[in-house]
C-alpha cells in the first residue's frame, strides 16, 4: 500500500469514530506500527486535517476535513488509467488525444508514489474485435448534443432501407462494436436508437432542440428502464 493510499485510508477510519479513539486500537487496525501511526497523524495535521488529541490520550477528527481531491487509492487509479486507455483504443482521434491529455494532468499533481502507479500500471486494453464506425462524424455529434442542435440523417434501417430522419441527439452509446445514437425522432414522434455505421450522410443543423438534454435523457431512462450506469 502507498502512503498517500495509507493517509486516505485513516482518514476514513477516523471519521467512523465520534469519541477520541486511541492510537494502538488505529494501529492495530490499519495494520502499521504506533510510531508509523504518529508520523501519519502528523502529517495530516500538516495538511489541515483538524485531528485533535495526543499520544495517550486518543484522537477525533473534527468535521470538515477534506483530502486533495488527487488523493486517490490505488484502485481508483487503476480504474482511471484502464478507462482512459479503453478511450484511446477504441475511439475516434479527438477522444484519444483528450484522455492521454487527461492523464498527463493527473499525474501532474499526484504525489510521487502515486504518479509512479499511474505510470507503471499494467492494466492493458487490446483491440480484439473490429469496430463498425461507419463514417459518421463524432466530433460534431458530441457538439451537436452539448450544444442542443438537431441532426439531419440519411440511415440504412435493419432492412438496408434508405430513410431521412431529422433527431433531437441527447446520448452517444460505446459499445464493443459500434456506437448508437439515443435521439428523439421527429418522423416517429418517439425516441430511437441509431446505429453510426448506418449513417450515410449526416448535417448538424443551426436548429435549438426545444427541450433540455437532462429532461430527454431523464424520459428516456424512464420509457427503457435504464440505470444510471449506462
Amino acid at each position: 500500500m502507498s502512503r498517500s493510499t495509507r493517509l486516505l485510508d485513516l482518514i476514513q477510519l477516523l471519521r467512523t469514530y465520534r469519541r477520541p479513539v486511541s492510537g494502538s486500537t488505529l494501529a492495530q487496525r490499519m495494520g502499521i506500527s504506533i510510531r508509523t501511526l504518529y508520523r501519519d497523524i502528523a502529517t495530516l495535521q500538516a495538511q489541515g486535517a483538524d485531528i485533535q488529541g495526543a499520544p495517550g490520550f486518543g484522537y477525533v477528527l473534527k468535521p470538515g476535513f477534506l483530502m486533495p481531491p488527487m488523493m486517490l487509492s490505488e484502485e481508483e487509479i487503476e480504474a482511471l488509467v484502464l478507462g482512459a486507455r479503453w478511450v484511446a483504443a477504441r475511439t475516434d482521434d479527438e477522444l484519444k488525444d483528450a484522455a492521454r491529455n487527461a492523464l498527463a494532468k493527473i499525474a501532474a499533481v499526484l504525489p510521487a508514489d502515486l504518479r509512479h502507479e499511474l505510470e507503471t500500471n499494467s492494466l492493458l486494453v487490446y483491440n480484439t474485435r473490429d469496430l463498425h464506425l461507419g463514417t459518421a462524424d463524432f466530433p460534431a455529434i458530441r457538439d451537436a448534443i452539448r450544444q442542443g442542435m438537431k441532426i439531419d440523417i440519411d440511415y440504412a434501417d435493419v432492412n438496408g432501407q434508405p430513410t431521412t430522419r431529422r433527431i433531437w441527439p441527447f446520448a452517444l452509446a460505446y459499445f464493443e462494436e459500434t456506437r448508437v445514437v439515443a435521439a428523439w425522432c421527429e418522423l416517429r414522434n418517439d425516441f430511437r436508437h441509431f446505429r453510426t455505421d448506418r449513417f450515410t450522410t449526416m448535417t448538424v443543423t443551426d436548429i435549438r432542440i426545444p427541450r433540455r438534454r437532462d429532461r430527454l435523457l431523464a424520459e428516456w431512462r424512464h420509457a427503457h428502464k435504464v440505470t444510471q450506469d449506462m
